[in-house]
């Protein structure tokens, strides 16, 4: 890549950044901790929604040493409204695992369970400022259009991000980036007439979105009945497995209950099934 092109793109971006960044609460803070919860949080849920139960956990369990003495249950009732409850799980193993302080590298951060890649290049860069090249959706569509005229893959991405990423303020750099993607390079209609980097963008806005594969309507799936359950257990800690067949009511409540205990999101008891 060339680098006149390079220094262009960055500069351009990161102007437009310091104008325009996102205030948000977990970029106030390089706690490691307070950075890995907000990142387990924003994986598949809107930042609007990860606010306040950003803030709300961080009340409850202030500290990786307070999540990790507590129980999963107590864990699971504060990640209500988040959805992916497995992600708490994750969240509570990796802390338990960390014996009281997160790893400093990334390989130390990607051995900790749940957590790959991504997570553990961003808790490093914006925890430590370490310079590592990582790559969420909103990433990989910015510099996928600007440099190759589409999405690009995260093996692209995060190639890419390694070629022109500046030396200083890598934490910045990918705030910039992740700002460019959720709020003008978005996956429908992007906002081209705003964009600070257009004029050297392959895709001009032409990024096709790819097809989605047809997926079983929500309301007949197997993810609402589990949440179904799952909200039911969080409200009321323990039920019968009766009971919560028949508020459910549905037929694949023994077998999601079963799948969900083999999670570990749930034990059951003799017919009672409550939070672990």
């Amino acid at each position: 890549m060339p680098a006149v092109r390079a220094r262009a793109f960055r500069d351009r971006l990161l102007r437009w950044s310091r104008r325009n960044g996102r205030d948000l609460p977990w970029r106030r803070t390089r706690d490691p901790y307070r950075v890995l919860v907000s990142e387990v949080m924003l994986q598949q849920t809107p930042v609007a929604r990860v606010v306040p139960a950003y803030e709300r956990f961080l009340d409850r369990f202030p500290s990786l040493r307070a999540l990790a003495r507590a129980r999963l249950g107590d864990v699971l009732v504060e990640w209500t409204g988040l959805g992916y409850p497995r992600r708490a799980r994750d969240l509570h193993r990796a802390a338990v695992a960390a014996r009281g302080r997160l790893p400093r590298t990334v390989a130390g951060l990607d051995a900790l369970p749940g957590v790959g890649p991504y997570t553990s290049g961003a808790v490093a860069c914006f925890s430590h400022g370490a310079r590592v090249a990582f790559a969420d959706t909103n990433v990989r569509r910015a510099l996928g259009r600007v440099f190759l005229g589409r999405t690009a893959t995260e093996r692209e991405a995060v190639a890419i991000d390694e070629a022109v990423m500046p030396r200083a303020d890598p934490a910045g750099w990918h705030h910039a980036l992740m700002d460019l993607g959720a709020t003008v390079c978005v996956a429908r209609a992007p906002r081209c007439d705003a964009c600070p980097v257009y004029d050297a963008c392959a895709a001009k806005g032409a990024d096709p979105v790819p097809a989605v594969r047809r997926q079983a309507a929500f309301a007949t799936s197997d993810r609402r009945v589990r949440g179904r359950v799952m909200r039911i257990l969080t409200a009321e800690r323990r039920v019968t497995l009766r009971s919560l067949r028949a508020r459910v009511a549905d037929s694949r409540v023994p077998r999601l209950v079963g799948d969900l205990a083999a999670e570990g999101l749930l034990v059951v008891r003799r017919g009672v099934v409550a939070l672990p």
